[in-house]
């Protein structure tokens, strides 16, 4: 596909992830025309990149380039469209690449880091699931429990770290690394720590509480 060719502006859902995730992608998603990096390899490999790093950031353009979902309920919302960027180096750790164009200003951008993790890159590398198919099983999680819950509670500080999570497990779809969701009897929690750790600032440490969930709320597929 060249950049800038029609698309269908309904995605496809790709393999491996969850059903839940597959209808959010496939019901809230839009495609948009993606830029071709893969007639730029041979370039990138003369500038010095190496071919598995150029290879690595087509494969992502391959699976994710040009869906657009809808806003992160953090991080003002994650990436417009997802979207590879050219591979650069992060100091003393690896290869990475730029996932997406931020939605509005922002301190940091959005990356697939050496080991494929997606994260922010702030003062410091802080990856936030192991992949991008855990960043958008947690968009479609989020967005699931929205719908049906009961309570929706916010907080953020201290009172994150002062959260009582015994009985909780957490949610293994959504690849927690930084962040993380827990599923309860009857309710789930979402905690975002990126800011706090990548930004070195405490006070944006942040969850949220969906609360009054029967099962077909706890899972949704």
């Amino acid at each position: 596909m060249t950049a800038g060719s029609p698309v269908s502006p309904i995605p496809v859902g790709p393999t491996g992830l969850s059903s839940r995730a597959r209808r959010f992608v496939e019901v809230a998603g839009i495609r948009v025309p993606r830029q071709d990096i893969r007639r730029h390899r041979d370039a990138m490999i003369r500038h010095g990149i190496p071919a598995a790093e150029a290879d690595r950031a087509t494969a992502f353009q391959d699976r994710w380039g040009g869906l657009a979902l809808p806003p992160a309920p953090s991080y003002e919302g994650g990436p417009r469209t997802l979207d590879a960027g050219c591979p650069e180096r992060m100091a003393g750790q690896g290869w990475s690449f730029e996932a997406g164009q931020c939605r509005v200003s922002m301190a940091y951008g959005f990356k697939i880091g050496p080991d494929g993790a997606f994260g922010i890159d702030a003062y410091q590398w802080t990856p936030l699931h192991a992949d991008t198919d855990g960043w958008v099983e947690s968009l479609a999680l989020a967005d699931h429990a929205r719908r049906w819950a009961r309570t929706v509670t916010r907080i953020k500080g201290k009172a994150v770290e002062a959260l009582n999570l015994g009985g909780f497990e957490p949610v293994p779809e959504v690849r927690g690394v930084t962040d993380n969701w827990w599923r309860g009897e009857d309710s789930l929690i979402a905690v975002y720590r990126g800011e706090a750790v990548g930004l070195d600032a405490p006070q944006c440490l942040e969850a949220h509480i969906y609360g009054g969930l029967d099962e077909w709320g706890l899972h949704g597929g």
